[in-house]
C-alpha cells in the first residue's frame, strides 16, 4: 500500500524552519571581525580573520573531556574523503558534500533543513579528488565555489540560488575547492589547477552582485616585478594555484594566501628560475588586491612543495619586541615565523627530516642539496605537512600541527608539452611512503633496489614553540594523519588520524586524555560550538560528521 504524506507534518517541519532560520541574525562584517567575542558561533572556515583554530569555550575541559558522548551523526551522501568544514551561526550548521552540495543543518540534533545541489559541468577536471571545502557567509547569504570554477551565492534562509559568477575557464581546468573567505563587501577565492597549466590567482567578487572588483595573477606578467623570475613564456602556463582558504589582518588591510607548486610540477629544469609567486606567500590589499609584500619558500620547486597551508597569524612578544607575526608550518618540511606587516624572515627550522636543502640562509632562502638520480627525497611528494589546518592557542603559546615522519619521495623529471585543460606534470614520481603496522618505530628497512635504508614512517602531532622553531612535545600515532587541530581556552587539543580515531589531548604535555573510533579517515580539522549552554565538538570521520557533548 502507497503510503499516504500529511500534510500536517510537513507544514509544522516548514514552520518549524522558517522560525529557526528567521530568528537568527545577519552575519554581518563586523561580527565576522569580532568573532572572537561570540565563540558559541564557529563563523569561518578557521573561526576567525587570524585563522587560530582556538576556542574560547570551556565547558569541555581535562577533567570532564572523558565523559563526551556522540549526540547525532550525519551521513555524507557521496562516496569519497570528506574535506569540507562546518560554519556554525546562531544554531544551524552550513556545510558541504562532495562535489558541490550546501546543507544547513540544526546544529543540535543534525536534522537537514535545506539542501542545494549544484551541477558542475561535464568537462569539470580537478586533480586530486572532487573536493569542496566549505562555504563562506556574510549577511544573508551562503557563498560557495564549485569544481567548474564559479562562485555561487545562496539564499540562507530557504537555499536558492541568488547569483552565479564565473572565476575561471572549465576548459582550462580552472576549478575552486577552497572555502570562500567573506572580507567587508567582499567575496575571495582563488583557484586551483596547478597540475593542467593554469595561470593562477586571487580575485575579489561583490557580495550582492557577484561582479569582480579586482584580480592579482599569482605569476606576475610582462613589466610586472618578478616576471624575470620565468624564461620565455613559461609564465602562461606556470601554475602557481591557490586552493586554501587565507587570513586577513584588519588593522593591517591585508589578507594573505598560500600558493602552490610552478607547473610542469616534477621538472625544475623546464622552466628555470624563481617561478615567483609560486611556493609563496603573499600578502594583497584587501581592497585594491595590490601586492603588498611575498615571501617565497621553494624557489624553483621541482618537489611539489606548494606553500597553500593557513597563514596562522598572531600578535606577540618576539625577542623582547611587540610584533605581528605570521607562523607556517610549510609543505617542505620547514617551521618558519615572519613579520607579517612587512614579510620579514624572522626564523626557520626544519620539523622532520629533510634532505632537499641543507639549511636557510639569513634571508630564509633554503640552500639546495639535490639528491642524485634514484635516490629519495625528504620530506616526499606529500611533505611534511600539508594543507590540513593547524591550530595556535594563545593559552599555552604553542603551534600545533600533523607532520609525516620519514616520508620520502623518488623523483623522475621529463619533459612535458603544455597542452590546453590537459595535465602538465614533468614526470612522476615513486612514494616511499610512511609504513603503518610496523612493530617499532625507528626501525630501518631496506630498499632491495637503491639499498638504501630509511626509517619506519608515521604521523608526529607537533607542538611547535614558535620562539624557538623547536617541538616542546610530539604525539605519534600508527599512520599518517591528514587532520586539522582544534585548541580551547581549557588547553585542549582535538585531531584525528588517518586509522579514524578522534583525540582529546592536553594541550600542554601532549598526554592522551579521550579517544573514540570513528571508523573513517578524518582529513578535516574539529570544530566546537555552544547551544542552550551546552558546547559541542563536530569532526568528519570517513562519510559521515559525527558531533559530541558532555554526557548528561
Amino acid at each position: 500500500m502507497k503510503r499516504s504524506v500529511c500534510p500536517v507534518k510537513y507544514f509544522l517541519f516548514f514552520i518549524s524552519l522558517i522560525t529557526t532560520v528567521q530568528s537568527i541574525g545577519q552575519v554581518s562584517y563586523e561580527r565576522i571581525l569580532n568573532a572572537h567575542e561570540e565563540p558559541y558561533n564557529w563563523l569561518t572556515y578557521n573561526g576567525g580573520y587570524l585563522s587560530q583554530r582556538h576556542s574560547l569555550l570551556d565547558q569541555i575541559n581535562k577533567n570532564n573531556v572523558e565523559n563526551l558522548e556522540l549526540k547525532w551523526v550525519l551521513q555524507n551522501q557521496v562516496f569519497g574523503a570528506w574535506q569540507s568544514n562546518p560554519i556554525v551561526v546562531d544554531g544551524i550548521m552550513y556545510v558541504t558534500e562532495r562535489p558541490n552540495s550546501v546543507m544547513a543543518v540544526d546544529a543540535v540534533t543534525g536534522r537537514v533543513f535545506w539542501k542545494y545541489r549544484y551541477q558542475n559541468a561535464e568537462n569539470a577536471r580537478v586533480c586530486c579528488g572532487a573536493n569542496n571545502r566549505g562555504v563562506a557567509l556574510l549577511n544573508d547569504k551562503v557563498y560557495m565555489g564549485t569544481l567548474d570554477a564559479n562562485l555561487i551565492a545562496l539564499d540562507r534562509i530557504n537555499g536558492q540560488l541568488l547569483w552565479k559568477t564565473e572565476v575561471g575557464d572549465v576548459n582550462l581546468a580552472y576549478s575552486v575547492t577552497m572555502a570562500p573567505l567573506a572580507v567587508k563587501d567582499k567575496i575571495m577565492v582563488g583557484v586551483g589547477g596547478g597540475e593542467f597549466g593554469i595561470r593562477g590567482y586571487v580575485a575579489a567578487y561583490d557580495a550582492e552582485t557577484g561582479e569582480e572588483v579586482w584580480k592579482t595573477y599569482t605569476i606576475p606578467g610582462p613589466g610586472e616585478p618578478g616576471h624575470d623570475s620565468w624564461e620565455g613564456d613559461d609564465w602562461e602556463y606556470g601554475g602557481a594555484p591557490v586552493w586554501i582558504t587565507g587570513s586577513f589582518d584588519a588593522e593591517l588591510n591585508l589578507t594573505y594566501w598560500g600558493v602552490g607548486n610552478p607547473g610542469p610540477d616534477w621538472n625544475a629544469g623546464q622552466r628555470p628560475g624563481d617561478n615567483l609567486y609560486s611556493d609563496s606567500v603573499i600578502a594583497l590589499d584587501a581592497d585594491s588586491g595590490e601586492l603588498a609584500w611575498y615571501f617565497q619558500f621553494t624557489p624553483n620547486d621541482g618537489y611539489d612543495y606548494d606553500s597553500v597551508q593557513v597563514p596562522v597569524l598572531a600578535d606577540m612578544i618576539w625577542r623582547g619586541e611587540a610584533k605581528k607575526l605570521m607562523m607556517w608550518a610549510n609543505r617542505n618540511g620547514y617551521f618558519y615565523v615572519l613579520d607579517r606587516a612587512s614579510g620579514e624572515f624572522l626564523e626557520g627550522k626544519p620539523y622532520v627530516r629533510v634532505n632537499w636543502s641543507s639549511g636557510l640562509d639569513d634571508n630564509g632562502r633554503p640552500i639546495p642539496t639535490p639528491q642524485p638520480e634514484g635516490m629519495p627525497t625528504y620530506p616526499g611528494n606529500q611533505g611534511g605537512t600539508n594543507w590540513y589546518p593547524p591550530s595556535y592557542s594563545p593559552s599555552t603559546g604553542l603551534f600545533y600541527f600533523s607532520a609525516w615522519e620519514n616520508y620520502a619521495t623518488i623523483y623522475r623529471a621529463e619533459e612535458s608539452e603544455y597542452v590546453p585543460g590537459q595535465a602538465f606534470l614533468g614526470g612522476g614520481f615513486s612514494v616511499l611512503a610512511p609504513s603503518p603496522g610496523a612493530p617499532t618505530i625507528g626501525i630501518g628497512r631496506t630498499n632491495p633496489i637503491n639499498n638504501w635504508t630509511d626509517e619506519v614512517g608515521y604521523a608526529s602531532l607537533k607542538a611547535m614553540d614558535p620562539q624557538t622553531g623547536e617541538a616542546v612535545w610530539s604525539y605519534n600515532q600508527f599512520d599518517v594523519s591528514d587532520s586539522g587541530m582544534l585548541t580551547t581556552t581549557t588547553d585542549l587539543l582535538f585531531t584525528g588520524g588517518r586509522e579514524g580515531y578522534f583525540h582529546a589531548i592536553d594541550a600542554e604535555t601532549g598526554d592522551l586524555l579521550w579517544n573514540v573510533g570513528l571508523g573513517g579517515q578524518i582529513v578535516m580539522a574539529p570544530v566546537t560550538y555552544m547551544i542552550d549552554g551546552v558546547q559541542y565538538v563536530s569532526v568528519i570521520s570517513g562519510n559521515s560528521l559525527s558531533t559530541f557533548a558532555l554526557r548528561n
